[in-house]
């Protein structure tokens, strides 16, 4: 069945309607402000009337219209559009959903490089600003079209003075299981990823990673603790020096340290 044509003006053009692109709350178009294209969300017919629906769409407009993250949809306005009322407008956000390519098998080693690096920055912004949101998961990630950028929608619909553990390891969880999803399309991921995506799923929330922090310094392949190591087993090799040339059997002194050593001692002391 045809959606019936929507009112179009000087201001709003080739207005569509993308039904798979629809939230939970909202219904989702594409549309041309003033020839630009832009997309739309607005409530769910069955939402509209309902006072506690208007105040989320206001609510979320409020929470993420200071937001800006290379790969965050972003939201630039609020305002009545013929035959749709309230819409909060975005930047145009064209392309294929994760959960589009998962379907179609299209899924590369590319799409995955993003998950591990755009996404993960993504989701620390999100927990830096203390943003309250639904679930990430295929379905709100997005590939741009031709440059195939990531970008996550859905973002955002509360915020707060700090976010619960429970937020931090759901975002951690829910990673998991969607780089579980890209890894299964593509065979030839590094193993670690493998047990990385296992550790952020894990049934017992204690075996998770703690933080974005951990998980992304896991996702480069680096270790904090072996960088803590490697300062600490310096420090002590340099005060070793130190005490052996100050000692009763160290050689006699010449009258002038090396010059790499005088910095060293400098920093020490």
């Amino acid at each position: 069945m045809n959606e019936p044509e929507l009112p179009q003006n000087e201001k709003w053009t080739e207005i569509e309607h993308l039904p798979k692109w629809d939230e939970e709350y909202y219904d989702v178009y594409t549309a041309k402000k003033h020839g630009k294209w832009v997309m739309l969300k607005t409530l769910k017919s069955h939402y509209k009337d309902d006072p506690r629906f208007m105040v989320m769409i206001e609510k979320e407009f409020d929470v993420r219209y200071n937001l800006a993250h290379p790969h965050i949809v972003m939201i630039n306005d609020f305002e009545d559009v013929p035959g749709l009322g309230r819409c909060i407008i975005t930047d145009d956000v064209y392309g294929d959903s994760l959960s589009t390519l998962l379907e179609q098998k299209k899924v590369t080693g590319e799409h995955l490089e993003k998950i591990c690096t755009q996404l993960v920055d993504a989701l620390d912004y999100i927990q830096r600003n203390h943003i309250v949101h639904f679930p990430v998961k295929p379905e709100t990630i997005i590939f741009t079209e031709n440059i195939g950028n990531l970008k996550l929608i859905d973002v955002g619909f509360d915020q707060r003075e700090h976010l619960s553990p429970a937020d931090a390891e759901e975002d951690i969880l829910n990673f998991g299981n969607v780089l579980s999803q890209v890894l299964s399309q593509v065979p030839d991921a590094p193993a670690r990823l493998k047990k990385i995506a296992a550790k952020c799923t894990d049934p017992n929330p204690r075996n998770r990673y703690q933080n974005i922090h951990s998980l992304r310094m896991d996702l480069a392949n680096r270790s904090g603790n072996k960088m803590y190591i490697a300062i600490i087993a310096f420090l002590i090799i340099m005060i070793g020096i130190l005490i052996w040339l100050n000692s009763a059997g160290a050689p006699a002194r010449p009258d002038t340290l090396p010059a790499a050593l005088v910095r060293s001692s400098s920093f020490l002391l």
